[in-house]
């Protein structure tokens, strides 16, 4: 993996001229979430009403009366006001409505909890801009741009659905998010337990920070889901990277890569390392989308899109030019499923938007996820964490440097028994797991594994083809998630 593109966070779709280099395996959170394309995923159109609420810009200065539209989504065709409840989505990187149409969870369980969904966008993403087109103009207006000030934005609509919509009042509210969101989910009710019963965190990585868990433990398990998905699979990627430095050794060489791959634009040898880095993010993307049926989230992919893959990477004791043709193979799974595309653009995942700039600037800040791989227990090329890197890059970039250990300080990183209502949920194939809660903290911090599970594959609509393992799983949310809103009802009888 490259220097510099070692150094932050998985965030797929980011320009080049826009922002400070990611490396690929670690642009992550928002890679899910932020399509090239939003318009051309096959999201079930939902039901709602779009609706915004005038938040301060900082809410925890006194100095500043600027305030900005924050952008939310209501849905009340099940809500019931006797009886019913609330289901907060703590909104992460990207457009909310994109969110809201991929969580079909939320819409499958609302008439069971006699439920209102509600959708809020995070603040610098989608329409939710604190300084409109100007927002990421100047870094000083970023500097509102942090996880307390989105759980404070949540924190004060939440007030004001309560204050403005008969019935809400006295209803419990439970918050729920996938990914970052998840995170989110989890630090909201931590924060702010008064405002929310509970909170399911879905693929939430709140451990990987600092040394809470092994920085190579992402790539290990991108690894293991190749390795598990056919023979020599891993092997071959492992092999292909030595390959692609022999080949590119010379010009002739080059020329032959490119047109071995189906490169949009002629090679060069500068292009090497930016060439890996893509093959790199997309293994990982791989990783976290492989899910049981045919899906359309980052691109158009088969079922168990890593099986189908590993199909072309059975023998890695082949020559280097045979061994690049098989990994053009793999490659056209994810990038050509369908056949449409005439050539691979290996900046495809890098258009440009305002998500992926907010996204690069809280890894740039607060959300400082250590990773590294050392080509032994896992297939990409070895790299350190370096965060010196990372901080001159950000600085760069910025005019900021990271804090590494604000969000443990923040939000307690393992010391967190002290809380209770939480169900962290992990899918064993999603990489992400990896810094995510797996085991039961207490009776009340409850962990639940999904076997066959991707990314937040729980928070996907339910599908004829998924696994037992994330049934089992969402009966378990909704189990918890129907005892918080019972306790809730049972005290405040008692209170009357």
């Amino acid at each position: 993996m490259g220097r510099r593109a070692l150094l932050l966070l998985l965030l797929s779709f980011l320009a080049p001229w826009a922002t400070i280099a990611l490396r690929p395996a670690l642009r992550a959170l928002g890679s899910l979430h932020l399509p090239t394309n939003p318009t051309s995923l096959p999201a079930v159109a939902k039901n709602y009403s779009v609706l915004y609420f005038q938040q301060k810009v900082d809410h925890f200065g006194f100095n500043t009366v600027k305030t900005f539209n924050q952008r939310y989504l209501v849905a009340d065709k099940y809500w019931k006001k006797n009886g019913g409840s609330i289901l907060f989505y703590t909104g992460n990187e990207g457009d909310i409505i994109w969110f809201c149409n991929n969580t079909g969870f939320m819409w499958d369980v609302a008439e069971e909890l006699k439920a209102m969904l509600v959708f809020a966008e995070h603040r610098y993403y989608g329409e939710s801009l604190p300084f409109g087109d100007n927002s990421f103009k100047d870094s000083r207006h970023l500097n509102f741009l942090t996880s307390e000030q989105a759980l404070a934005d949540f924190a004060e609509l939440i007030k004001h659905l309560k204050r403005t919509i008969p019935g809400a009042e006295n209803q419990p509210v439970i918050a729920i998010g996938g990914s970052y969101g998840g995170m989110l989910a989890a630090w909201f009710r931590m924060k702010y337990p008064h405002m929310v019963v509970g909170a399911l965190a879905a693929s939430a990585p709140i451990w990987q920070f600092e040394d809470l868990v092994p920085c190579g433990v992402f790539m290990k398990i991108v690894t293991t889901d190749f390795r598990k998905s056919g023979p020599h699979c891993s092997e071959s990627i492992r092999r292909s990277w030595e390959a692609i430095n022999r080949l590119s050794n010379t010009g002739s060489g080059l020329q032959w890569l490119t047109g071995a791959l189906h490169l949009c634009s002629p090679l060069t040898s500068q292009d090497i390392q930016h060439l890996k880095d893509w093959i790199s993010e997309t293994w990982v993307n791989l990783a976290m989308v492989d899910y049981p049926y045919a899906s359309n989230f980052l691109q158009p992919l088969p079922a168990w899109p890593i099986k189908v893959v590993c199909q072309y990477l059975k023998n890695p004791n082949v020559s280097d030019s045979l061994l690049l043709q098989n990994i053009f193979q793999a490659l056209n799974v994810y990038y050509n499923y369908s056949g449409q595309v005439k050539c691979l653009n290996i900046s495809e995942t890098a258009t440009s938007s305002l998500g992926t700039l907010g996204w690069s600037y809280q890894a740039c800040t607060e959300v400082v996820m250590p990773f590294c791989t050392n080509g032994v227990d896992d297939m990409f090329e070895p790299h350190s964490w370096n965060l010196k890197e990372l901080s001159d890059d950000c600085f760069q970039q910025w005019g900021v440097r990271p804090r590494p250990s604000w969000i443990t300080t923040m939000y307690g990183g393992k010391n967190i028994s002290s809380h209770t209502n939480i169900v962290f949920s992990n899918g064993e194939l999603d990489p992400w797991s990896g810094g995510g809660v797996t085991k039961d903290i207490t009776d009340t911090l409850v962990a639940v594994t999904i076997s066959e599970g991707a990314h937040h594959l729980d928070l996907r609509t339910k599908n004829a083809l998924d696994p037992t393992s994330v049934l089992l799983a969402r009966s378990l949310e909704v189990r918890h998630m129907k005892n918080w809103i019972r306790d809730f009802y049972d005290s405040a009888g008692k209170q009357h």
